[in-house]
């Protein structure tokens, strides 16, 4: 029987609907009969989706956009507090619920699987709700980008199980009470939110906190982050830990990864045996990542094997490594890597991928503040390409921090021997890359903000 609506989400009000988490929180409350409405800043294919289930759309933000009868607003913490919308929820007394407590509500009475950490929250989110719908197990699951498969990033299912991704950013993950949680990294990042590593660590100490008695954390034991927390959390009488990882030591042990042009043959050690898997993604970070995630599925009685032979079925994520198109001889790839580690492991991909043929990279950085705060190690990982075009920062939520410019990216990379193009107008990206292109090249286009617009018009001008 399908879980029942919450009583305040029954017409909920989205401000900012076309978010990745926010849509996924809207679509499934629209599969579950609710009537929902809500605004974003542009018309987008989430917008479209969204109305194909029923949702009411508007473009722009108004005060009139919200209805007398709204049961609620939900937000993200990226909507700022002067949104007329906002506003005028203030006015009718309409509650407002942060996002995360919107997915809370809807994961009530359905074994979870929250999954958090830096680096692979969508795609380990992704590789368990396709194997487990594989499986026909019909999961729920809310993911922050589109299976490439599906193509979609949530769903309403039968089954009794829902697969969550877990925001650490704005200390989101502390909301939900996960039967299963998987922590991939623990590392300083989302610098407007934490001021230390000690404070990452108790928020990540109060997620594992809520993990239900007798639940799992399937943890990783080759980051020393995670190791960290690891031994911070071991002594929870009601917890299972489950490490995974190459360390000798970890529960499961990734014994080889084997990599097959674009995806990865793993096998892994379990309970003193070994099995075999591909993974349809290159890289052995994404290798990782499915591990984690057959960890997971284990700790909630899926038989292991069965889990292996339907990871296979995963074919990536959009935004995550996903083949754009091939023109010329050169194909382009979309990374939504943005903090050095995810651009390291994406690049280090990309060169085992490309074998002979050269790498260049189109890296567009994201925020002021975290290029303030990491933009040397943003310069230093772009020295694995043989060639680098830096954009302008992408601000996405953020004001301007004075002094911080792309040039801080530029001058780190090129101190450490890259070859590197400054270019200020997105729009002159597609023709520098094309003269710089040739026969056998990879061209990633690598951010978290709208360079991944760019693909399209790159293969446009390597086709002319």
């Amino acid at each position: 029987m399908a879980p029942a609506v919450p009583g305040a989400m029954e017409r909920p009000h989205f401000i900012g609907i076309g978010g990745a988490g926010m849509s996924g929180i809207a679509k499934i409350l629209a599969q579950r009969g609710a009537k929902v409405t809500g605004s974003d800043a542009k018309e987008s294919p989430t917008a479209e989706a969204l109305r194909e289930l029923g949702v009411t759309v508007h473009i722009g933000h108004a005060a009139e956009h919200l209805a007398s009868d709204a049961g609620c607003v939900v937000v993200s913490s990226a909507i700022r507090p002067d949104n007329p919308e906002l506003a005028r929820a203030a006015e009718l007394s309409v509650p407002v619920v942060h996002r995360s407590d919107a997915l809370a509500s809807l994961m009530t009475g359905l074994r979870s699987i929250a999954v958090a950490g830096t680096h692979g929250k969508t795609t380990t989110t992704s590789m368990l709700a396709v194997a487990l719908t594989e499986l026909g197990l019909d999961p729920s699951y809310a993911i922050g980008g589109d299976l490439a498969g599906p193509g979609t990033n949530a769903r309403h299912g039968e089954g009794d199980i829902f697969v969550a991704e877990a925001d650490e950013s704005d200390r989101s993950f502390q909301k939900y009470d996960p039967e299963v949680a998987i922590v991939l990294n623990v590392e300083l990042d989302h610098h407007a939110n934490y001021a230390s590593m000690d404070e990452i660590y108790e928020s990540f100490e109060t997620f594992v906190g809520k993990i239900v008695p007798g639940g799992t954390l399937v943890i990783s034991a080759d980051q020393p982050g995670a190791v960290e927390l690891t031994s911070r959390v071991r002594e929870q009488s009601s917890l299972k830990v489950v490490t995974y990882g190459a360390s000798q030591t970890a529960d499961v042990r990734v014994h080889k990864i084997t990599p097959r042009g674009l995806s990865s043959e793993v096998t892994i050690l379990l309970n003193g045996k070994f099995l075999t898997f591909t993974v349809s993604v290159p890289g052995s970070h994404y290798a990782h990542n499915a591990v984690a995630a057959l960890a997971a599925g284990v700790a909630l009685g899926i038989p292991a094997h069965n889990l292996a032979s339907a990871l296979g079925a995963y074919t990536g994520v959009k935004r995550r490594l996903q083949l754009k198109g091939e023109a010329a001889g050169v194909q382009v790839i979309d990374s939504y890597a943005h903090h050095p580690t995810e651009m390291t492991a994406d690049l280090e991909a990309m060169r085992g991928a490309a074998s002979e043929s050269r790498l260049l990279v189109v890296f567009q950085p994201h925020l002021f503040s975290r290029t303030q705060e990491l933009g040397t190690e943003m310069g230093q990982a772009l020295a694995l390409a043989d060639a680098s075009v830096v954009l302008d920062i992408y601000p996405a939520r953020e004001d301007p921090i004075p002094g911080i410019t792309s040039d801080l990216i530029i001058r780190a990379a090129r101190a450490a021997g890259a070859e590197v193009t400054a270019v200020h107008e997105k729009e002159a990206v597609p023709e520098v890359i094309a003269g710089m292109a040739k026969p056998g090249d990879l061209v990633l286009t690598m951010g978290a903000g709208d360079v991944t617009d760019l693909g399209p018009a790159i293969l446009a001008h390597l086709s002319n």
